[in-house]
């Protein structure tokens, strides 16, 4: 494989099969190796001693929702706060995997900012939207209604998430401007599935991304069954499920994390010009030599580290963090 990837990447990606043929089933116990010599980090993450982590359980329109809240013991008076969201094609992922519980972790630390992991309800056993979405807003409303309680300044609660999650995140601002609710101060978007169908990869992406396993890639088959999943359609999908096809005017300043390698970094891209053209304040940063989902490895790699810095700044840099909409 010729693929001009992280070198921590590129070591892992060659132990996948890159025959088209190769049955992806992970119960199979190959497979299963296989799968986490990939995904497995040589060392166990270890949480900033700066960081204390307490469970709880916030009240949703269809069940108690699992929230897990991170907070930086050095980090003094009301502080800006984050509402995160894993991603997991709404179908996977948990409070557990790195991109829910390492990222809210470190941006805690290097931010000093609160941060509120959504354990979300998953689009399994017959659950759809908008429930995953219902349950994400009900978490927003928490956290404006609690936030003096949690010591988090109401001026700069922002939100954020991960691939689906970052669909989630974009959505419920999304639905609160359709409600002409409060929104966020600011929004974090990793590698966000914003659009359907998808925007084209540009050639020269898509030539370096042709020699990846197709396991590690989200074709247009793929793309298509991850969103009839969670809506229960394709067609005619309503903007809280594809926001990136909503009126964006009025949302809440923005920063975009792309990965260079990723079939998502298009939609990314994207929802970044729509959002400059309506005239919201929007940063990108591009993730180079790193695949979709890369806050999922650990943040001893150079480039996810940085990618951490890139949303915690959002936080320190001066002036960031503008008000909510007042009611």
């Amino acid at each position: 494989m010729s693929v001009p990837l992280d070198p921590y990447l590129l070591g892992r990606t060659r132990r996948i099969p890159t025959d088209p043929g190769w049955d992806p089933d992970r119960t199979n116990p190959d497979n299963a190796r296989i799968y986490a010599e990939y995904f497995t980090d040589p060392t166990a993450y270890e949480l900033p001693g700066a960081v204390v982590i307490s469970d709880d359980v916030v009240p949703g329109p269809h069940d108690p929702i699992p929230v897990r809240i991170y907070r930086a013991t050095n980090a003094h008076g009301p502080v800006a706060a984050l509402l995160w969201m894993h991603g997991g094609g709404f179908a996977g992922g948990d409070l557990d995997m790195n991109e829910s519980h390492v990222t809210s972790a470190e941006i805690a630390a290097r931010s000093g900012a609160l941060v509120v992991a959504v354990g979300y309800r998953l689009a399994t056993d017959g659950v759809r939207y908008p429930v995953p979405l219902d349950d994400v807003e009900a978490a927003w409303q928490w956290l404006v209604a609690n936030s003096d309680a949690l010591g988090a300044d109401a001026r700069r609660l922002a939100i954020g998430g991960g691939s689906a999650g970052a669909n989630l995140a974009a959505a419920t601002v999304v639905r609160l401007g359709a409600a002409d609710r409060p929104l966020p101060a600011l929004m974090l978007l990793a590698y966000p599935a914003l659009h359907f169908p998808l925007p084209a990869v540009d050639d020269d992406v898509h030539s370096v991304m042709a020699g990846l396993p197709p396991v590690l890639r989200a074709g247009a088959s793929a793309i298509r069954a991850m969103f009839a999943n969670y809506a229960g359609r394709i067609s005619d999908l309503p903007h809280e499920v594809v926001p990136g096809h909503a009126n964006v005017h009025g949302f809440p300043a923005t920063r975009i994390l792309i990965s260079e390698y990723d079939d998502f970094r298009p939609s990314g891209e994207l929802f970044a010009l729509q959002l400059a053209e309506a005239g919201v304040p929007v940063e990108t940063r591009l993730a180079e030599g790193m695949l979709h989902g890369h806050l999922n490895r650990t943040p001893a790699l150079p480039e996810v580290s940085r990618s951490l810095d890139f949303f915690a700044a959002a936080f320190t840099q001066a002036g960031a963090g503008v008000q909510i909409r007042p009611e």
